[in-house]
């Protein structure tokens, strides 16, 4: 599993040159596949029973090509090389002279099986068959092959000529020489591949599809809204696309296959589908390809989203919001900075507090230095730079929120130092003022009850570094007041934050999704699946993410991740949910990421 052995060019003049390649299933993926292979210089055998869609493809060849040469990528001679790489046929004979053939049949084990089964009686001995499944196992496919050891999978991403990864997947009978037969096509069509085993979903499905299940869980519970859910991950996490929206467009039908595979195998209810994939799934709303999933489209196969009922369901329209012109920010560190950075420019008066007046003016001073340098990078101008800071006035105690409008807490994440905090600010600030809580994992309820006026209190989630993020999850207890819940939103617009509303439980939206994830991945480690290298590469490559799962862990502190993943155990008891044991030892032997200079990697110190 080690990367280098994906990344070595050294047996390649030993390989196969795999110049014939038959692709089984003309589909969206068969299609792409396609594509890809015959741009890279392959001959390409296309093979469907469907006239129709084999006509498509050549259809679809012949458009992208058509794109290529008006983007000045290829010339016109080009594009008619391309297009006569690749030919058409119905029947699998066709694939007789193969090197190759890469099987993308729906995700049905019978029909995969069959196609394999003709196959041994048609291709060369030494031809590879591959399978392009994500979900179903490869070993049982070889094993019912007459030569299981040319059997393998190589999984390509959806769009297949955008994105990175291939998977090649070995099962125990897999010969090493067509691994490194199709690890080097691979790398000769662009891709960057991995090597991994045979599980339900390999790396990069194996990891994002239990997100995904978990979102559409979190959407039936009635917790958030499809868009609220979207908008979190998108904003919070920098993903590209929200979780729903990504169901729709894989298809409700084929994440619903994958995931019981999955299950099949883990047992983890963390992969146990979520039932609104199933009831989505029988009535035909799959998704995009059908015009209606979780959101509803312009027409099937379109990416265009229409307006339906749901559409403005929990947009927070209703009470009016109370006046805020005053704000005070409680806190030194650099989130508390942050927010006060934030409202300073928006144009409210800021009050920063901290436990001594030294503190608050360090805390000043990195807000100084913050608004330098978006002055000096164009984004701020030096009147708006100085304005900022003048409407900010430090002070060593909170007595100086006596008179904010809303108060912010950004100190420690223990619950005894907020709840010590909350009773101040009750004694405090005036009637009417809306007390807010940062917290990113405690219960905002257990704040709001240090206080006389709990209807008051309501949770502020603002994301790290607060300036750039443009995220805030609105947290309401069961005793906030609607009209503190509409001057929270209000207040989000103002300062030019995407807020969303979320209920008071464990890691709210962001954190109860994204936690579990990098907990799975730490898993296919520790249990020798993957190394941190590939799982990074594959959540990069394959899924868009803006940061592996392990440089993510070691940017936000191994300490903290494994408090949050205590957090949600906790709350909701799922053995899924448990930290992973390698997790916990390296906190205990105080590797804790980037602050620590080692974490899962090592880090020069500065």
């Amino acid at each position: 599993m080690d990367r280098q052995s994906t990344s070595d060019h050294s047996s390649d003049a030993a390989s196969p040159s795999l110049a014939t390649v038959a692709v089984v299933g003309l589909g969206t993926m068969g299609t792409q596949i396609a594509e890809v292979l015959t741009r890279a210089g392959r001959e390409v055998i296309g093979i469907d029973t469907d006239d129709a869609a084999a006509r498509a493809a050549v259809e679809a060849l012949g458009a992208a090509t058509a794109r290529a040469v008006r983007r000045e990528r290829i010339t016109e001679r080009e594009r008619q090389a391309v297009l006569a790489r690749f030919r058409t046929f119905s029947g699998l004979e066709a694939a007789a002279d193969a090197d190759l053939v890469i099987e993308v049949v729906p995700e049905d084990y019978e029909l995969k099986r069959r196609v394999f089964t003709a196959l041994d009686g048609i291709v060369r001995p030494d031809t590879i068959l591959a399978t392009g499944t994500n979900a179903l196992s490869v070993t049982r496919l070889a094993a019912d092959s007459l030569r299981p050891e040319r059997v393998l999978g190589v999984h390509f991403f959806n769009p297949a000529p955008a994105m990175k990864l291939v998977e090649v997947v070995s099962s125990v009978l897999t010969a090493p020489t067509a691994v490194t037969a199709v690890t080097a096509l691979a790398r000769d069509l662009g891709k960057d591949p991995i090597a991994v085993g045979d599980r339900p979903g390999f790396v990069a499905d194996g990891l994002l599809f239990g997100y995904l299940n978990q979102a559409a869980a979190m959407y039936e519970a009635k917790y958030a809204t499809r868009e609220d859910i979207d908008a979190a991950m998108r904003l919070g996490c920098g993903l590209p696309m929200g979780p729903l929206a990504l169901l729709d467009l894989i298809g409700v039908d084929t994440a619903r296959t994958v995931l019981e595979a999955m299950y099949a195998q883990s047992h983890d209810r963390l992969h146990a589908p979520a039932p609104v994939l199933g009831q989505l799934a029988e009535a035909g709303l799959t998704g995009r390809k059908a015009g209606r999933g979780f959101y509803t489209y312009e027409a099937p196969g379109s990416a265009t989203v229409v307006s339906d009922p749901q559409s403005t369901a929990g947009t927070g329209a209703g009470a009016a919001g109370r006046p805020v012109r005053r704000v005070g920010v409680a806190g030194s560190g650099t989130m508390a900075g942050g927010i006060a950075e934030v409202f300073a420019k928006a144009g409210y008066e800021v009050v920063l507090a901290a436990r001594s007046a030294e503190k608050a003016e360090r805390a000043k001073a990195r807000i100084v230095k913050s608004l330098g340098r978006s002055v000096d990078k164009g984004r701020l101008t030096a009147e708006a730079r100085d304005a900022a800071l003048a409407s900010i006035t430090t002070a060593g105690s909170l007595d100086a929120f006596a008179d904010v409008d809303l108060a912010v807490e950004a100190v420690a994440e223990d619950l005894a130092v907020k709840q010590e905090l909350f009773a101040a600010l009750d004694t405090i600030c005036k009637p009417g003022a809306v007390l807010a809580t940062t917290t990113s994992s405690l219960p905002v309820v257990a704040c709001a009850r240090a206080t006389s006026r709990p209807q008051d209190v309501i949770g502020m989630h603002f994301f790290n570094p607060a300036p750039a993020m443009k995220l805030v999850e609105v947290v309401r207890t069961v005793l906030t007041a609607d009209d503190v819940h509409a001057t929270v939103r209000e207040v989000c617009a103002a300062v030019r934050k995407h807020p969303v509303d979320c209920g008071d439980r464990a890691g709210f939206i962001v954190n109860a999704l994204l936690f579990p994830y990098l907990n799975n991945a730490i898993k296919m480690v520790q249990e020798h699946y993957a190394t941190l290298d590939d799982i990074d590469a594959a959540m990069k490559l394959g899924g868009g993410y803006p940061m592996g799962p392990f440089e993510l862990l070691d940017v936000v502190g191994l300490d903290v991740s494994l408090a949050i993943e205590k957090v949600l155990h906790a709350e909701f008891r799922d053995p899924g949910l448990a930290p992973a044991p390698l997790l916990e030892h390296l906190v205990a032997a105080g590797c804790l990421g980037r602050k620590t200079g080692r974490g899962f990697r090592e880090y020069a110190r500065r």
